[in-house]
């Protein structure tokens, strides 16, 4: 299919638009999130952004798509200077975005959704000539979907594909995508980016890319970026950078540990054991479907998979926030009860994603979050047990802080007021200062800038190489390639596929991970 010439006739021969910043700067009271900012986006660009957590990345698109307005500086489309105030504004400029999470509503058709796109929604909807319009348009681009299905029966790779073909049915032809892979498979993420990527080279569209995979700039962009403190600091042609180049611009020299190093040691017996557990989700429907799995000392079993696919249930059925339907968990030989103390004897301990939400009080210090695994035990209590010490509290932390290089205010200060990754750090002390035998990490990087993902991850490697058993649940493919011994893909809420770390083969994973029936597909594609 010749993608330039179908599609620039169904969009108009136009070229993409070009978009300028210039000493772009944005202040949040005493925050300066973007400082004296110049980036040229060329029509036809696959411009990639790079960039730790508070960057200045997302304030940046936010300054050029009217979310925002800027604090000094200006924007320019086909070198024009324009005033985008409002989101509106940016489309009636041909400007859009597609996000990290879907925006679709899962209940309604295709159809339905890229009309309820439409600025304004037309108060009457003809929906034989919608149909016949949006029928026609896809069928020129590279994006296959029947406009009649249901949102929530498509593959989440279809969901993006989706997503895309609203930005461009509604006329943004300069399309800022937002970590649009985090949600795929390996080859649903190629994939669309490989799309992209075609139309940019075609001049169809003009292509920003936030992401922190820096396999994905180095294939698909040609442009980068890289923000650091809000500042530009370098960039160029992908072409001329290697990937441990791209990651010292974004994080400085020397702040990316070397990875913890693997102990050969043999693996101990079984801490955990899972047989044929189910478990119903939030509606009252099967979550979890017949999952058998076998944790052992000394060991970590990655649990890959697209997010939907049961991994949430599991994970509170075995931190004891969810009952489960049937089957049988068992620790070190004793049937599983869901209570604290059950879980404190068996040394059970969990970094989930998400922690300032799902395993922490964002309200209370740091020191009290530090202190919730342990706060009635003999060393933190006096009168009995009936009373905790406030100053073996604050020693502790004080302790927890320095050993994990917790950047804080003091013990004392108040958990939201930490970076995300921080946040993650406190919570990683406080799980692995015990005597750890089951740690659950569930997506424990997810969000975080290279540094704080560096050292996160050598942590988990140390509590393994230290005899721990670590059931580790993530959608990012490669971090359960990196740390993973065991590998096993969950979809539709059973396991369909298992391999070693010394098999597993990413195209296989990712097979089973939009499908449980990979090895008919590999099958089909050896044929082939």
């Amino acid at each position: 299919m010749d993608i330039g010439n179908e599609t620039l006739e169904t969009l108009g021969r136009e070229p993409a638009p070009s978009v300028s910043v210039w000493k772009l700067g944005k202040r949040f009271g005493e925050l300066q999130a973007l400082d004296d900012v110049s980036l040229e986006f060329d029509s036809g660009c696959f411009h990639a952004i790079l960039g730790e957590n508070g960057a200045g990345k997302s304030t940046l698109v936010k300054c050029m798509l009217g979310f925002y307005t800027p604090t000094t500086g200006s924007v320019s489309v086909n070198r024009k200077e324009r005033e985008i105030r409002t989101p509106r504004e940016a489309h009636q400029a041909g400007l859009g975005m597609v996000y990290q999470h879907f925006t679709l509503v899962p209940s309604m058709t295709v159809a339905e959704n890229l009309v309820l796109g439409l600025d304004p929604v037309p108060a009457f909807v003809s929906w034989r000539q919608q149909r016949e319009a949006m029928a026609a348009f896809i069928e020129k681009t590279p994006f296959n979907i029947d406009i009649d299905r249901q949102v929530s029966t498509l593959a989440a790779g279809e969901k993006q594909k989706l997503e895309i073909i609203k930005q461009l049915y509604l006329g943004r032809r300069f399309i800022v995508l937002d970590e649009p892979t985090s949600v795929l498979t390996p080859a649903e993420a190629d994939q669309i980016l490989g799309l992209m990527r075609e139309l940019t080279d075609s001049g169809v569209i003009s292509v920003v890319l936030i992401t922190h995979k820096l396999r994905e700039v180095q294939r698909f962009a040609r442009e980068v970026s890289v923000l650091r403190g809000g500042r530009y600091v370098g960039g160029g042609a992908v072409a001329d950078y290697s990937m441990d180049a791209l990651a010292e611009l974004m994080v400085g020299r020397d702040r990316i540990p070397e990875a913890a190093p693997r102990t050969g040691a043999q693996r101990g017996g079984v801490v955990l054991s899972i047989r044929d557990l189910a478990v119903d989700s939030d509606r009252g429907v099967p979550a979890v479907r017949d999952v058998s799995l076998d944790v052992r000392a000394g060991e970590i079993l990655g649990v890959a998979g697209v997010s939907g696919n049961g991994q949430r249930e599991l994970v509170e059925t075995l931190a004891g926030q969810r009952p489960r339907v049937s089957g049988e968990i068992m620790l070190n030989g004793e049937s599983f009860r869901p209570r604290r103390q059950f879980l404190r004897k068996h040394g059970v301990y969990l970094l989930s994603e998400e922690p300032l939400h799902n395993s922490a009080v964002k309200t209370m210090s740091v020191a009290d979050n530090l202190a919730l695994r342990n706060f009635d035990e003999p060393e933190l209590t006096t009168g009995g047990g009936y009373f905790v010490r406030r100053g073996a509290i604050r020693r502790q932390a004080e302790r927890l802080i320095d050993d994990y290089g917790i950047r804080t205010q003091g013990a004392e200060a108040r958990l939201d007021t930490l970076s995300g990754g921080n946040v993650q750090r406190t919570v990683l002390a406080r799980e692995l200062s015990g005597n750890v035998s089951l740690l659950i990490a569930q997506n424990p990087c997810f969000g975080l800038d290279l540094a704080a993902v560096a050292e996160i991850r050598n942590r988990i490697v140390a509590a393994r190489n230290k005899g721990a058993s670590v059931l580790l649940i993530s959608e990012d493919l490669d971090e359960i390639l990196e740390l993973s011994d065991r590998i096993v893909v969950m979809f539709d809420g059973a396991v369909a596929y298992e391999t070693d770390r010394e098999t597993a083969d990413v195209r296989t994973i990712g097979r089973y991970m939009a499908s449980n029936q990979g090895l008919e597909v590999s099958a089909t594609d050896q044929e082939a």
